[in-house]
Formats: C-alpha cells, sequence, structure tokens
C-alpha cells in the first residue's frame, strides 16, 4: 500500500486526483495539504495548514506556482518522492529546483497528466526533426494563473531538443505578436472562459501542414495519468525527472 498526500487540496486537479486516489485498492490517502482551506474534510480526510502534519511515501504537489518551490521542499525534508502536477516549470525553474531537490529521493514534475497529452508532445518531438517550422498554439481557461502552460512549455522543450524550431524573419508590428520563445520554438497561449485544456502542435514543409491536437474536457482525464506517476515515482533514481513520459512505457 502506498501512502499519498496531496498538497493544493480543493482545486479542481487536486480534487479529481484525491477522488481517483479514493477509488483505488492500492492507495491509501493519508493526508491533505492546503494552508487556505486548513481544517475543513475532504474524502474523510481533514485539510493541513502544517507541511509537519503531512505524512506519507509520495506527495502529489498541485499548489500554486507561488508556493510550489517551498512546499516541494518540505516534502523533500519529510522524506517523500514528489509528484508535481503545478504548471509554470520553465527550463530556470526547472534547473532551480534540481539544485533544491537534490538526489536523495525521486520527483517527478509532470507537465500534463493527461496520457494523450503525454502521447501529443511525444509525437511532437518525433515529428519536429522532420519539418521546417512549427509553433505551438495552446488554449486553457482564462483564470489559469500562467502562461505559456506547463504543457506548452514541455513540448516546445522537447521539440526543441529533437532539432525543431519556428520560422523567422516576421516583424512584429506590436510585442509578443510573434509568440514567447521557448528555446527557439514559438508559443502562444489564449485564455478564454470555459476551457480546460487544448493544444496544438503546428509543423510545416514546403506544401503540407501536419497538426497534432489534444483536448481534455474534464478534469477526470488527468486521473489516470496521476495515479500512474503516483505508483511509479518510487522506482525512479532520486532526483529531478521530467514529464509522465519518463514512466509510461
Amino acid at each position: 500500500m502506498i501512502r499519498v498526500a496531496v498538497s493544493g487540496a480543493g482545486g479542481k486537479l487536486a480534487t479529481a486526483i484525491i477522488n481517483a486516489i479514493t477509488a483505488t485498492d492500492d492507495l491509501e490517502l493519508t493526508a491533505l495539504h492546503n494552508p487556505n482551506r486548513a481544517g475543513t474534510e475532504m474524502a474523510g480526510v481533514t485539510i493541513t495548514g502544517e507541511p509537519a502534519d503531512v505524512d506519507a511515501d509520495v506527495v502529489v504537489e498541485c499548489a500554486h506556482p507561488d508556493v510550489v518551490l517551498d512546499n516541494v521542499e518540505a516534502w523533500r525534508d519529510r522524506g517523500a518522492a514528489a509528484v508535481v502536477g503545478t504548471s509554470g516549470f520553465t527550463p530556470y525553474r526547472l534547473e532551480l529546483l534540481r539544485s533544491l531537490w537534490g538526489s536523495d529521493s525521486p520527483c517527478l514534475v509532470v507537465p500534463n497528466f493527461s496520457i494523450g497529452a503525454v502521447l501529443m508532445m511525444r509525437f511532437a518531438a518525433e515529428a519536429a526533426a522532420h519539418f521546417e517550422a512549427s509553433e505551438i498554439i495552446e488554449r486553457h481557461h482564462s483564470t489559469k494563473p500562467d502562461a505559456p502552460s506547463g504543457t506548452a512549455l514541455a513540448t516546445a522543450m522537447g521539440m526543441a531538443g529533437s532539432g525543431g524550431h519556428s520560422a523567422e524573419g516576421s516583424e512584429e508590428l506590436v510585442d509578443g505578436a510573434r509568440g514567447a520563445d521557448v528555446e527557439g520554438m514559438r508559443v502562444h497561449s489564449l485564455r478564454l472562459p470555459g476551457l480546460i485544456s487544448h493544444q496544438e502542435v503546428a509543423l510545416s514543409n514546403p506544401g503540407e501542414l501536419f497538426s497534432i491536437e489534444h483536448q481534455s474536457t474534464t478534469y477526470e482525464s488527468f486521473a489516470s495519468g496521476a495515479l500512474l506517476a503516483v505508483r511509479k515515482v518510487g522506482s525512479l533514481e532520486g532526483g529531478v525527472h521530467l514529464g509522465l513520459d519518463t514512466v509510461l512505457k
């Protein structure tokens, strides 16, 4: 039995993960953390605001990007493995996390828990080497706290690592018109009410356009990947790992 805690309890992603954990036979929900909801109860567990009260083998971190690094440091000090579902891990923040976390236990940063989204990222990285230019368009709900999304950042880094890049040359008459530059990949972020997550990777060669798309319509789409990460993170070497693809074979 793997003892699991969820940080950011009460949020939409955290709630979907909590519900999935409680429906399994091999995972035990032992703690919930969120200082803003301390004292309330979910799934029969009282939410705590004190990291010292969190006792688990694995902590799933879903809190706001502003507090995630402090939280993860607390889980490291508690001797737990971490699965980080919080968005916003740029290359700089990943390096910061690596230096903070160390190598005593595993930490898996998962930009997107959806199996379909992970496969989209895998296919995009493979395709990028075969096309002259590519760009990423991601759409999320208007209350999402960061842009680009963690999924878009990870996709861009994976494609750049395979030799992908965006076409250059157009002069921006308005700053930002060509999107953000992530390691040579152009990323465009749309924020609209009513969406959960949608991403398109557009790739082109002379005479052809290839598009890879993924859309999540409910937060339940993230549950199976989160459970996979919780079950597999303990088998990873100590240190920080990026992407559900690490454990999706």
